[in-house]
């Protein structure tokens, strides 16, 4: 299971949003029907395979809760997080805490990024997009380049 691709989407008069084919063709067949959604990192809605999100999940509970700063951590990622279910249609229904903490109102950005897709607001999107492709070239290097793993 590895999500790719961006593709544009428009939430219909009831807030939901249809799955694209290629992301729900990519779903395993015991999330099909079952999406996690979390605030991401940057100002955007991530979405997780049940299956997916139960690796993260344990990862995030494990931390020790003596630590103050492992807490924090827990308290920020853990809240708000929503389950969706996919209707017969392909469609669910994104909270509306969540379209306001991305800034999503009708139109959407969604993208397959390995293990996980990202909704998001088009301008927004586009502002969190690397522009040079020098810079991008340089990112690879650091990321992928000889001597961190890479084949």
């Amino acid at each position: 299971m590895l999500f790719y691709g961006e593709f544009e989407a428009r939430l219909d008069a009831k807030g939901r949003l249809v799955l694209p084919a290629r992301i729900k063709a990519a779903l395993p067949a015991e999330s099909e029907s079952n999406l996690i959604l979390t605030r991401g990192f940057e100002p955007c809605i991530t979405l997780h395979p049940l299956s997916e999100w139960n690796k993260i999940l344990e990862r995030v509970t494990a931390l020790d809760e003596f630590n103050e700063e492992f807490r924090n951590f827990q308290r920020n990622y853990l809240r708000g997080n929503a389950e969706a279910e996919l209707d017969s249609n392909g469609r669910f229904i994104l909270p509306k805490s969540m379209m306001k903490y991305a800034n999503i109102d009708k139109e959407v950005i969604v993208v397959g990024v390995g293990k996980r897709v990202e909704l998001w607001d088009p301008e927004t999107y586009n502002a969190y997009l690397v522009k040079d492709q020098q810079q991008l070239s340089k990112m690879a290097e650091k990321v992928l380049g000889q001597g961190n793993g890479a084949a």
